[in-house]
Parts: structure tokens; sequence; C-alpha cells
């Protein structure tokens, strides 16, 4: 029985691809750096294999052999790396044979620049785009609810969610368990050819202030209101939260892009595109249990 394998198995959207190919009984081949953070796939049967997304001969052996794999690049560093992982998953599909793959991408990745980290995921696209024999869908996922998880710190410490986006445009929002859960349906079915893209739309649009009033509900702070902050002192707060200079910039320029509407989902809303955890279920299930304790679940990937 052919592999499936998974790449960033230890993320969001990749363990719960995992999780659900592993529980179909299928063959699955976990990929990351840290083997610690595979175990618990192995547990369930999946096989360890330890490697870089960077490196093209690495991922050759990890796809050699597999009926299908989910593509992803990590969260980003720089721009540079994204183009570095991207060449090295290409190469490895084209020198592995891959005939199916899954590649979580993103809204917006449509534009060939100026989105920050979704322009590296436009030249990913392209790369797999121009492998001969390969059927790749790419799933073009609305913005992360996890995202919102950056903010903990600051609604504790200072009591307001402050962000560069504008407060009242609506945006598509989706949880990352929906993404893996539509990845692993897809790899199962294989039932794409060519080419083709899925906009992910989560369960309905809403904008920052919505989703502060959701946020403020469900953890029992009724007057938190959201700020929009300029980009400057946006960029400071991510240089503050750790972020490297370099890094805060490219996503101070994607944001610009969705403010801009240049990032902007393309299909319109249908059953096909919505998925189905809605803001309110991810702030009861993920958002207020890290608010309240839990720092393993503050953070997307």
């Amino acid at each position: 029985m052919s592999a499936y394998v998974i790449l960033g198995a230890s993320g969001n959207s990749g363990s719960i691809v995992a999780d659900s190919l592993l529980s179909k009984g299928k063959k699955v081949r976990v990929v990351g750096r840290d083997a610690g953070r595979l175990q618990r796939f192995v547990h369930k049967g999946a096989d360890a294999f330890t490697g870089n997304v960077s490196d093209p001969v690495a991922l050759t052996k990890a796809f050699r052999g597999a009926r299908a794999a989910y593509l992803m690049l990590p969260p980003i560093t720089f721009r540079e790396d994204q183009e570095r992982e991207s060449d090295a998953i290409a190469q490895a599909v084209t020198d592995s044979g891959l005939r199916y793959a899954v590649h979580l991408s993103s809204y917006g990745a449509h534009v060939p620049e100026g989105t920050g980290p979704v322009t590296g995921l436009h030249s990913s696209e392209q790369k797999l785009n121009a492998i001969g024999g390969l059927n790749v869908l790419h799933l073009r996922a609305a913005y992360f609810m996890e995202n919102n998880l950056a903010a903990i710190s600051m609604i504790q410490e200072m009591g307001i969610f402050g962000h560069a986006l504008l407060p009242d445009l609506k945006l598509p929002m989706m949880a990352t368990r929906d993404v893996g859960n539509y990845a692993a349906k897809r790899l199962l079915d294989l039932d794409f050819s060519g080419k083709q893209t899925r906009e992910l739309l989560g369960e309905r649009d809403l904008t920052m202030a919505e989703a502060t009033a959701i946020i403020a509900r469900g953890i029992g702070k009724p007057d938190l209101r959201y700020v929009q902050f300029p980009y400057d002192q946006m960029e400071q707060v991510l240089e503050q939260m750790g972020m490297p200079p370099k890094k805060a910039a490219v996503y101070i320029e994607m944001f610009k892009a969705i403010n801009a509407g240049v990032l902007a989902a393309q299909e319109p809303r249908s059953p096909e595109n919505t998925t189905t955890t809605s803001f309110e279920e991810f702030v009861q299930d993920v958002f207020a249990p890290a608010y309240h304790g839990n720092p393993s679940l503050r953070s997307a990937s």
C-alpha cells in the first residue's frame, strides 16, 4: 500500500491531515525537522521521516513511491527562505515522480507580488504548476482564525485588541482544522487532475471589530475593543513580539494588501468553499482555553 506523505505534520493543519488518514487505516509518512514532535504519529502507526523542507534530496526520498502528498511551506521566516523551500519541494516532486499533491496556499495567491508571505505561495503554486505529470490541487485558504491568538498577551496586558487591519473590512476567516479535514478528504478521493485551485473561505466573512466582539464575549471581557494601529506602530509590536525587522516588514506588506483589497477572495461564496467551524466555536474551543492559560495553543501553522 502506497503511503501518503504529510509535510508539516506537527503543525495545525498537517496534524489534522495525518490523524485523519491514520484513522482510515492508511499508510502515512510524516515529515518534519523534529523527530520528537513526530512520535505521536508513530504511536498511531505512521512512519516518521526527519528532514528539512529546504533539502530536495531528503524530500525526494520521502516522496518516492508515495500515492499522494500534502505540501506546505513552513511558517515564513524570510521571503528568501520561502523561495528556497518551494524550489526544494518542486525539485523533489519532479525527481520522485509524485503524481498527486494537495498544496496549502492562500487566498490572494493569484497576485504575483506585493502581498507579503502570500507572494511566496504564488511562487510555490507556479513552480508546482510547471511540473508535467503532477496533478495538484492548490487550497487557497482564508485568513486563519488562529492568527488572532497572537493578540492574547496584548489583551491581557493592555486590555485592547490592536492590529493594522481595517476595523470594518469583511474578511474570510477559517479554522486550520477545517483546512486539514478538507485536505484529507481530497487526498483520499484524489478526485482532481491537472492544475486546480479551490478557495476555502471559512464559515462566514467577519470584520476585525466583529471578531473582537465575539472574543470579548468568549473570554468574559465585554469591554474589549478593537483598535486599528498605524502600520509603523504595528511593525513595532511585531518586533517587540520577537520578529526580526525584515520579517515584520513582510507581514506589514500583507496587511496593506488586505486593507487595499489586493489580497481578496476571487470565488463567490458557495457550499463547496464554505467550511464549518464558526468563529464562535473557534473562540470557545481554542481562543478562550489559550487565553485562560494553555500557552501551547498560541500558535498557527
